[in-house]
């Protein structure tokens, strides 16, 4: 029986291996370099696979690098995890509401105060957690304003594009906003407030902005920046609009790797405690997950507190259960399915060397079936 068992967990991973090295060798072009997927079941992991090379361009003419130069992902590979930031930003601001500093249907404009005029009177931390802020998805930071104190005030200016609450709106620059708010509330930076309340309860030691040169070297590369005078990113983040305000903020800039963003699910997965560390409370995890979007309002899925719902775009059949989380531009994603005590991990570099090589919702979409059948 234990012979059965064990080859059916090598023909498993098998699988999973074999959808991992689909995406390296790409249609016309490779889907990244790197990737690294965990499944966990019931908070133990289930399923592991690491496949690729750290980078293997030189730039995004598609330049190889020289066979002696390639260094293999492996589990303890750091990604630029992109927008998954975007659920460490909103945890860190529902620990500031338990503890009664800010208020989810609250005016933001009583800590920023440029939201004090007209609709944007408005706008709360629920609305910029569920992208019905009414501001606009982008600003082009980096090439419109000289330095970060005029890059953060044009976030902090931001005009609406829509009145707040009736429009569904993804938005970095309401993210941005959310992750000043919590500073600004608090008077530390966005990095400590992270650590702090999400990565040093859970043990997440390598995850976090602006990694050391030692995590920079254990992470994948990105993207050839030349256009803003930056040559194949490896450590450093790949948003500009982050990069322009120095590599912290709430919508991108988190690096992590695999076992410690699992990790993080888990502790939603099991209502906001993991191992005996609590991180929020049961019922805050529960608002957290739940649609938070009128009926009126229909994108496509669902939305809870900074996790989307049901996406059948990323999520393929785990969609139906409800299941949520998020994926990052980057090529990063992560999924929480409760109903099948599932946490599904999937980190790639889908953007080395070029945003414009690859789109990989089909790879996440056949993870998370693989995940949802196996």
């Amino acid at each position: 029986m234990k012979k059965v068992a064990a080859c059916a967990i090598v023909l498993s991973v098998s699988r999973l291996r074999a959808m991992l090295v689909s995406g390296l060798e790409g249609g016309h072009r490779p889907h990244y370099s790197a990737a690294v997927a965990l499944i966990q079941r019931n908070g133990h992991p289930a399923d592991l696979v690491t496949v690729g090379n750290l980078a293997r361009y030189a730039d995004a003419d598609g330049t190889p690098i020289a066979p002696e130069k390639l260094q293999p992902a492996v589990e303890s590979t750091i990604f630029d995890l992109a927008s998954v930031t975007k659920l460490f930003t909103t945890t860190v601001l529902l620990t500031l509401v338990e503890e009664g500093r800010l208020g989810l249907d609250d005016p933001i404009a009583g800590w920023l105060p440029t939201f004090g005029d007209g609709e944007r009177r408005r706008i709360t931390l629920r609305h910029l957690l569920t992208h019905t802020s009414g501001l606009p998805a982008l600003l082009q930071l980096w090439t419109d304003w000289p330095d970060r104190a005029s890059r953060v005030q044009a976030v902090l200016d931001a005009p609406l594009v829509n009145r707040p609450g009736v429009t569904f709106e993804y938005s970095c620059v309401g993210f941005m906003v959310a992750g000043l708010l919590a500073e600004r509330t608090t008077g530390q930076r966005l990095p400590d407030l992270v650590h702090e309340r999400v990565c040093r309860p859970l043990g997440l030691t390598d995850t976090g902005f602006l990694p050391e040169l030692a995590g920079a070297a254990r992470a994948a590369a990105t993207e050839y920046q030349p256009h803003i005078g930056r040559g194949m990113l490896r450590g450093g983040v790949h948003d500009e609009n982050s990069w322009s305000l120095g590599g912290t903020a709430g919508n991108a800039g988190l690096f992590g790797t695999a076992a410690d963003v699992a990790r993080f699910g888990e502790m939603l997965r099991q209502g906001g405690a993991v191992d005996g560390v609590r991180v929020l409370r049961p019922d805050t995890v529960a608002e957290m997950t739940r649609d938070q979007l009128p009926p009126a309002i229909d994108p496509g899925f669902r939305h809870g507190l900074g996790v989307r719902i049901g996406d059948p775009h990323w999520m393929g059949p785990l969609a139906a259960a409800g299941a949520y989380g998020h994926t990052g531009f980057t090529g990063t994603s992560v999924l929480v399915d409760p109903s099948r005590d599932l946490v599904v991990v999937l980190l790639t570099n889908r953007v080395h060397p070029s945003r414009e090589w690859s789109d990989i919702a089909a790879i996440r979409r056949a993870v998370a079936e693989f995940a949802a059948g196996s």
